[in-house]
Order: C-alpha cells, then structure tokens, then sequence
C-alpha cells in the first residue's frame, strides 16, 4: 500500500512527546511489510542541522484556506530508516520552531496553522492522485492532524473519478484535542454547516479532534485499556460520547520499541553494551552515571529513574510527594530528568534538595541521558495519573530497569505485577495514583531486588518482545479492513 503519514512531530527533529517516537518508528516498520510511506510534517527551521538533504520542488502547492490563498513550498528527503519524509512550508506559519509554542506558551494562531497543515496534506494526496500516483492511506495523529480527514473526502469529492484514499486518525492523547472559538470556522476553510453536533461544534466552539473521530473511516487510540477509558468519563475529556459512537471503528493497539535506538545490546550512548544473556555491564553503567551525576558510588543501592514530562497527568506531584518517604525507608538512589511548569519543578527540586545527596533533578528534555539512565536504573517510576500507552516501560523493560507504575492505560497493558516470588510478572503495579500506593510499590520492588530470583527476572524482562513488527501488522489489518460506522 501507498500510506501517506501526517504528523507534527518527528524523533529526532521535531520532539514534544511519545508521538515523536511513534512517527519515526511505525513508518519504518510498515516499510519492512512491504508497504510504501511517506511521511508529511511542517518545515520547521533547523533541519539542516540534523543533516537532512532537503530537495524543494520547483512549483508550490497553492492551497486556499478561508479567503487566502498559500503558496506551500514542498521539500522531500529520504530518512536513515529509507522512509519518504515530505516537509511542507508556509512562511510565517508553518515554519516555527517549537512545534505548537515557544516559551511563552502556545502559539494564537495554531488553529489557523495546522488547519492549513491539514488542508495542505490533502491537496498534496488529490495532486498525487492526479498525476498517477496511488495514495490508498492517509495516516493522521492526534489533534493537529484531525482535520486531514474532512478535507480529503471534500478534496476528493471535486473529483469523483478518482478513488480517495481510506482516512485513519489516531489518538495518542484525549485530552488534547485543539478547541478554538467558532468565530475562526470561516479562516479554517470549513463550511458552517459542518458547525453541528454531528460535526466540528463542541460546546459552542469547534474542537479538532472530535471532528476528526467522526469523520476518519476508522480511529485508534495507542493501548486496548485506553480505547476502553476513552468511552466513559473521565479520560473521555467529555468526548465519551463520541469515542462510543464511533466504538465499531475504534481499535487499541499498544505502541512498540524501535530496537535499533532503545537496546542496550546497540546503544552507542553507553560505556558498556550488554544484553539479556549477559548483564554484568548493567553495573558499570550505574558506575558511570553515579559518577557522571555526582551520586555516592554504590554497586548494591537500588537506583530508581524518573524520565518525563514534570505535569500532573505523569505524577511528577506524587513523586515530590513520596520522596522523602522513600528516602526514609529504602537505600535508593534516584535521578529524575524532565521539563515542565515551574511549580512542578520547584516542587521536585526542593524535595531533591533535602535528599542529602541520595537524589538528583536534571531539567530538561535530555535523550541521550536517557539511555544512559535506563542503562543503570534498577527501576523506572511511571506514576502516571492516566497512560494512553507510554513508552518509558517499555524502553526500561528493555534496559532491564523494571518498570513502577499506576495500572492505567498502555500501563495496565505492558506491566504485569510481580507475585511475591518473583515467578511471574514483567514489573510493579499498583492501583491509584496516590503518593502512598506509590511508594508501597517501591518498597516492594526494592524487597523483590533482594530475592534470588531478581536477576532472572531481569532477564526475562528483557526478552520481551516490544518491537513494532507486531503493532505494526495490526495497523496493516486497520488499513485493509473495510471502513466501519
């Protein structure tokens, strides 16, 4: 199949979130089935640092959009992963750094920006059409991307001698849905009589995602638990209603691990490689990160990790939270890495900071740091309060850092609590998102560490298989099923 896969984000090039992860990985394992994809992002400036090839066509793709017409300047590359990439740019619009915001916070305008993104990826299917070029899927991802579907069955409609293309959205994250006031419809290149509950209305205000889950043929969301959530309140964020409706059409499928980045067998971020049959590197890694972040060296203290965004839905709170419990009643170490509101911040720092040198914060999205936590983490700490899927789990399992977290989401789905023994399980789970669930599960993950069967544990846990081949021939199932109401 020819899949045309829009997205806002791309590791290594344009990263908020999971998402990034997901845009670079699924492409290339839809590649390795045997199926053509074409990635479609915004043109953000500094590219060139990463040292993409950029080729731009001669003629523009001209776009109208509300009563102005654009001129999207089209480039096209070919990834390290041999995946098509197409960056589409709009002077003043389209290429910002930032991806949604700068500093300040979200841009005002993001409404019109990705509806022109939006709009622009479906002229670009229509003119592949025209020319000869089959597009038989159109791959969209969350909000930014939700209105791909409605403007491909209205480009398409101008030209019903053409087959358009089957419209999947999928939804990382119900709670971003990209809500903006009714009056901007006009600018966005959308017809009032879309502005009904059956359409873009949403309250009394157009609401991105919830168009987009009406009118893609089929949508899925990144865990089965998750596409659960999402058709009852709260993790619906008031689309519950919607999610149902569309129930048929909606699928779970857990997202997965792209072993040639996360492996510690590969990894070119560590001091040593090691693997499932021979973990004895593990320790060096913990030796040299205890080192690199100025922790006592300590072979045998329990080191927990904390990797992610510092904002309530993650349970950075709670983490600040149990603290100085955990401080009290285990030897652990800790090391959390993450950006987020400065109260949250301020939160964990201050409980850092009263850590006697047992804990350390280092701000910031830091990814190749990352990998060298995940090397020499004995656990990883994932409390979050809701996990469409997640994926630092799922890089720990890998790493052998055994994964702590609230069964919720992708969670729920990818971490099967430990029995006492250490027979079965893949991690440690606990039930609510609450500082003091939280740290009884690391009390007993610590007390499992001690146990004659943790290293075998450990190593089972790593050979899980969480790549993206599986996932991947379920979206190849999506794409080839008839679209369902």
């Amino acid at each position: 199949m020819e899949i045309l896969f829009p997205v806002t984000e791309l590791s290594p090039y344009a990263k908020v979130g999971g998402l990034a992860d997901v845009a670079a990985a699924l492409p290339k394992a839809l590649r390795q089935l045997g199926h053509a994809v074409t990635l479609v992002l915004p043109h953000y400036p500094g590219l060139d640092e990463h040292g993409l090839l950029l080729a731009r066509r001669l003629s523009p793709l001209n776009v109208t959009i509300g009563d102005k017409t654009h001129a999207i300047a089209v480039y096209s590359t070919r990834l390290s992963s041999q995946v098509d990439a197409v960056f589409l740019d709009a002077p003043g619009l389209l290429d910002r750094p930032g991806v949604y915001g700068d500093a300040s916070g979200d841009y005002p305008d993001n409404a019109e920006r990705f509806a022109l993104f939006s709009k622009a990826v479906a002229s670009l299917a229509l003119e592949w059409a025209e020319t000869g070029k089959r597009v038989d899927i159109v791959h969209c991802h969350d909000w930014p991307t939700s209105l791909v579907p409605f403007f491909v069955k209205e480009a398409f409609a101008s030209k019903p001698e053409l087959t358009a293309p089957k419209t999947v959205l999928t939804v990382h994250n119900a709670a971003y849905q990209g809500q903006f006031e009714k009056t901007l419809l006009p600018q966005l290149g959308i017809d009032w009589k879309e502005f009904s509950v059956d359409g873009i209305e949403f309250y009394d205000k157009i609401n991105f995602l919830k168009f987009g889950i009406l009118r893609a043929d089929a949508v899925t969301t990144v865990s089965e638990t998750y596409a659960r959530e999402i058709q009852v309140p709260p993790l619906g964020h008031s689309l519950e209603g919607v999610f149902k409706q569309r129930k048929n059409a909606l699928t779970g499928i857990v997202n997965g691990v792209d072993y040639a980045v996360w492996n510690p067998a590969v990894d070119p971020h560590l001091v040593a490689r090691y693997d499932a049959e021979d973990v004895t590197n593990k320790g060096r890694c913990k030796g040299a990160l205890q080192n690199e972040l100025q922790l006592p060296f300590d072979p045998a203290a329990p080191l927990i990790a904390f990797v992610g965004r510092l904002v309530p839905q993650k349970g950075a709170d709670l983490i600040a939270e149990a603290l100085p419990k955990l401080l009290r009643s285990t030897e652990a170490q800790f090391v959390f890495i993450g950006e987020g509101s400065d109260d949250m911040v301020s939160a964990l720092a201050a409980a850092v900071a009263k850590s006697h040198g047992r804990a350390v914060f280092v701000r910031g999205a830091q990814e190749v740091l990352a990998h060298r936590v995940f090397a020499a983490a004995d656990f990883v700490l994932v409390p979050s309060r809701f996990e469409p899927c997640g994926l630092v789990q799922l890089y720990g399992q890998r790493y052998g850092a055994l994964p702590i977290v609230h069964a919720t989401g992708g969670l729920a789905d990818t971490v099967i609590d430990c029995d006492a023994q250490l027979e079965t399980g893949t991690g440690f789970t606990f039930d609510e998102p609450t500082a003091d669930a939280l740290v009884g599960a690391v009390q007993r993950a610590v007390a499992g560490r001690s146990l004659v069967r943790w290293n075998a544990l450990v190593r089972r846990v790593m050979r899980l298989d969480r790549g993206w081949e599986r996932p991947a021939r379920r979206y190849e199932r999506i794409y080839l099923r008839e679209p369902l109401n």
